[in-house]
């Protein structure tokens, strides 16, 4: 019950009545005035009546006492006996909170974070963020299911969101043990044909030493770009160097993994991966032009505007025939220097290039030879056709025809015609897609001659008004293109519209240098760490479902559907991170999620370890499952000790201002009434009063 005062005059007139009062009073007793104690009485009544005193009372309920129960859902958690045993000491925790009305749970699921791109296990701030909108007063205790493999746990109790125990429910066993490797360092990028090193270390959690042959070496298998590279015996604890050789440009993904032991925890962390960035040098091109024409600046000025190509072009200005015996140190030209280029040098190129060449005794049968074995062993060759390779110099008729996948017949085909897209070249990734190549006819400029030629090999992805126009083949284990035009400079200068003859021949010689993006049989994947997006390159049928392995161990089929002619496309969520394997038919592809190196992929076997320090300075209780989960005490007041019996919760001293009821002392009939008696005997007193 409290008393309060609402004044009816400002708090300045009330204390100058006041004073006169007291003053007048005064007076009156040095006086011996009669009726000064009647009169002052009166004032200091009339004075309160003023002041308005009021007599109040606060009705109020007690608040219930927060209790947030964080539950453990990372990945290290996904194990099926870890996940049963942290249900089973969540509903036993809950039935026993629910036994007490004043407490109020609040459950806290927490998976694993991904805080740029490192997979964490951050429970004590989904912690704070949970109790963002309690006060601390009304907090009891938090109580966490675990491993107790978290990544937050702050160094003391005064980082908690309130000072409240931290009581822990640890999953697992003392007896696990768990093998796991580690990349220590290795290179992001390098450059494609070095050897880049690699350290590791295969480290033992647990007692793997008294488990069936984990005391001695490791098997560590080392894939690259899923192909088995090297397969070594390692020491563990003890770090290991390993070089591997860089043969792709882009992305390459390093797997290392070492053999499971039996009965460790899980294989999740038998595996760790480096994505390594292949960095080209520039691409060394030869172009060689027979002769002088319309077509030869519009190769050489696409070739030298990109710059990752070293060009070296020679045009045959002066063939055989016209040699008159002029000495060569008096001639302006440069010899072309055949043997440098065809026999010293040729493996030092990654494509070659004849643009309307023809063999005028230039170069040797013997380099003909030499340059289709160049192929075979994995060189690149273009040949941009012209009315020369029809005719009685053809290279076609050179040993060179060996890896030529179209021999003409001899005959020039000659009149206006729209180049196409063939059936086999709408699925193919070098004529897919090309701007104006859907319409019908194409919306691209014409071309005026090509080249017939008789039953062509590989595939022909552009036809002249039927006939073969380009053709595509994988000789050995390298690759020709053979272009049965040379009208393409019509499209470079803008003929009738001109055509899409930048991006046609910059992908006729990335694929001619094996550029992964421009494969037929391919398969890829990205992710933007919510959606794992597929894709499906093929020149064959519609394939069938992909096959994902997630880091845990699941395995999920991710249907592909026909988004473009040979281009399929499939999604699924994740909600994991680490090293997902793809597969469909003979193809594999390795999509990493996250940091390789993020805590929640090293050390997951439980401990109770992590959590009791922080629960010891804060009297809480931390306590493997398997050993029986420990009573749950309320108490009131401050935790002075710890302890090692009971999960303790402090309960909350706070209320709810439920009502309040007043009662103004005068404004009632009784305060009325005393003011008006004391009034009244005043009067009375004055009247006894003799004049």
């Amino acid at each position: 019950m409290d008393l309060t005062f609402t004044p009816l005059l400002p708090l300045t007139a009330l204390y100058a009545a006041l004073a006169a009062i007291l003053v007048l009073m005064a007076l009156g007793y040095l006086t011996r005035m009669r009726g000064t104690t009647l009169r002052a009485a009166a004032g200091l009544l009339l004075l309160a009546a003023i002041a308005n005193p009021t007599i109040s009372r606060e009705e109020r309920s007690p608040l219930s006492t927060i209790v947030p129960i964080v539950v453990d859902r990372s990945q290290s958690q996904l194990s099926e006996d870890r996940a049963g045993q942290t249900d089973a000491a969540l509903e036993r925790l809950q039935a026993r909170l629910a036994e007490d009305p004043t407490l109020e749970p609040r459950i806290v699921e927490v998976a694993t974070a991904n805080e740029n791109g490192r997979a964490e296990t951050l429970a004590f701030q989904a912690l704070a963020d949970a109790v963002r909108d309690v006060p601390p007063s009304r907090m009891g205790a938090a109580f966490f299911i675990t491993d107790g493999q978290i990544h937050d746990i702050p160094e003391d109790a005064s980082a908690l969101p309130a000072d409240i125990p931290v009581n822990a429910l640890v999953t697992g066993t003392a007896e696990e043990y768990d093998r796991r490797i580690e990349i220590n360092e290795a290179p992001r990028f390098g450059l494609v044909g070095e050897s880049l090193p690699v350290e590791f270390t295969v480290v033992n959690d647990g007692p793997v030493s008294e488990a069936e042959g984990g005391a001695g070496p490791a098997m560590v298998t080392a894939r690259l770009n899923g192909a088995i590279a090297a397969q070594m015996l390692v020491a563990p604890d003890i770090s290991t160097r390993y070089v591997f050789d860089l043969d792709n440009g882009g992305e390459n993904i390093l797997e290392l993994s070492v053999d499971p032991i039996p009965g460790e925890l899980t294989q999740v962390n038998n595996r760790a991966v480096q994505i390594v960035e292949g960095i080209r040098e520039n691409l060394r091109v030869l172009l060689v032009s027979g002769s002088p024409h319309s077509g030869e600046r519009t190769w050489r000025n696409l070739l030298k505007s990109d710059p990752s190509v070293d060009l070296v072009h020679f045009t045959i200005l002066r063939p055989p025939e016209k040699q008159d015996g002029t000495p060569i140190n008096e001639l302006s030209l440069i010899a072309f220097p055949t043997r440098e280029l065809f026999i010293d040098k040729i493996d030092d190129f990654d494509l070659i290039i004849f643009d309307r060449y023809q063999n005028r005794g230039v170069l040797p049968l013997l380099y003909y030879d030499n340059i289709a074995q160049y192929v075979l062993n994995g060189g690149a060759l273009l040949v941009a056709a012209g009315p020369e390779i029809a005719g009685p110099e053809s290279i076609a008729v050179t040993p060179l025809s060996a890896v030529l996948p179209a021999i003409p017949t001899g005959e020039l085909s000659e009149g206006g015609f729209y180049p196409d897209i063939s059936p086999t070249g709408e699925m193919h990734p070098v004529t897919r897609d090309l701007p104006g190549g859907a319409e019908d006819p194409p919306a691209w400029g014409r071309w005026f001659r090509s080249i017939p030629v008789g039953d062509a090999r590989g595939e022909t992805v552009m036809t002249a008004d039927g006939a073969p126009l380009l053709v595509l083949s994988r000789e050995g284990q390298g690759r020709v293109a053979e272009f049965l035009s040379d009208q393409g400079w019509l499209w470079a200068r803008g003929f009738e519209g001109g055509g899409p003859y930048v991006p046609l021949y910059r992908r006729i010689a990335h694929w001619l240098m094996q550029e992964p993006a421009l494969e037929e049989e391919a398969l890829t994947a990205t992710t933007d760490g919510e959606r794992l997006e597929i894709t499906r390159q093929t020149m064959g049928d519609a394939p069938r479902e992909a096959t994902v392995s997630t880091p845990s161990g699941r395995s999920l089929t991710v249907p592909l559907e026909e988004v473009e002619p040979g281009l399929f496309r499939g999604s699924a969520p994740v909600n994991e991170m680490g090293l997902f394997s793809i597969e469909n038919g003979d193809l594999t592809r390795l999509v990493n999620i996250g940091d390789p190196d993020a805590p929640e992929f090293k050390a997951m076997i439980s401990t109770t370890e992590s959590l009791a320090p922080l629960a010891n300075e804060s009297h809480g209780l931390v306590q493997r499952i398997a050993d029986g989960t420990p009573p749950v005490r309320v108490t009131s007041g401050p935790l002075r000790a710890g302890n090692d019996s009971f999960m303790p919760i402090v309960a909350t001293s706070d209320t709810r201002l439920e009502s309040i009821r007043s009662l103004p002392l005068f404004n009632g009939l009784l305060g009325l009434a005393a003011l008006l008696a004391l009034i009244s005997a005043t009067w009375w007193r004055e009247g006894r009063t003799k004049p």
